[in-house]
């Protein structure tokens, strides 16, 4: 529940900054990088989340990014509760809404979310490093696929930034930490710069930050309030105490 400090100072029309990590995915079935036994325990960030990697075995890329493809195509793999509060959130709440979210899987979309901002990237997306477009992509791919914008083949990879890469569309995302009155971190780390660093500029721009997690992150003692538990529990009922304020 939102402690009184949030209820008494949030306004239906205030602005609010949501930044979601893998915890909010992994009640979906999908597999978290950095938890024990993560994606990051079994293979080498070196060798498939860096452009050097991509250079160096672009074979061994692909095969890593298009598993993740398969198993985010599995019928099994849905989006949660958490995910479709959020949906409900942006729907009825009356001011701005941003969701930002470091995940590459389109469980925000499927859950009813309409314009999540994938610092990220999309694991269903490719980007061309011949003519740099990006494109929709659901089956595998490959160093002998070709483009569909400029026709060159070998230079297709996924839409996923990698580390020492910069995340997408950040100069939108620190005006609205600047301009926000409620920043809310569901499911994070907090060990990913820069979206480790986005409460402590929302906090210091004087919005109310609250972390939703299923422990305190590395960045919990930024949080004004903080509740633990699992994402699929506490998002919906932390988004229905928050409509409360509209009703």
């Amino acid at each position: 529940m939102p402690s009184p400090a949030l209820t008494n100072r949030l306004r239906p029309t205030d602005s609010i900054v949501i930044l979601t990590g893998a915890g909010i995915s992994k009640e979906s079935g999908l597999d978290t990088f950095r938890c024990a036994g993560g994606i990051w325990s079994q293979v080498d960030l070196e060798d498939v989340a860096t452009p050097q990697g991509f250079a160096r075995n672009p074979d061994l890329v692909h095969r890593f990014y298009n598993d993740r493809r398969r198993g985010l195509a599995d019928p099994a793999v849905q989006p949660n509760a958490a995910h479709r509060a959020l949906a409900e959130l942006e729907r009825r709440w009356k001011g701005d809404v941003l969701l930002v979210t470091q995940n590459i899987d389109d469980l925000h979309e499927r859950g009813g979310s309409t314009a999540p901002l994938h610092m990220h990237g999309e694991l269903l997306k490719a980007f061309c490093l011949h003519c740099r477009t990006v494109t929709e992509v659901q089956g595998d791919l490959s160093v002998h696929d070709h483009c569909l914008t400029c026709g060159r083949k070998g230079g297709m990879r996924p839409d996923v930034v990698w580390f020492g890469e910069m995340p997408y569309q950040m100069e939108r995302i620190q005006r609205a930490l600047e301009e926000c009155d409620l920043f809310v971190s569901i499911g994070t780390s907090g060990h990913v710069y820069p979206a480790a660093g986005f409460v402590a500029e929302a906090r210091s721009a004087g919005a109310y930050t609250v972390e939703l997690n299923l422990e305190p992150s590395e960045g919990a003692s930024h949080f004004h309030s903080s509740i633990h538990g699992p994402a699929t529990q506490v998002v919906p009922a932390f988004v229905q105490d928050l409509l409360s304020i509209v009703r």
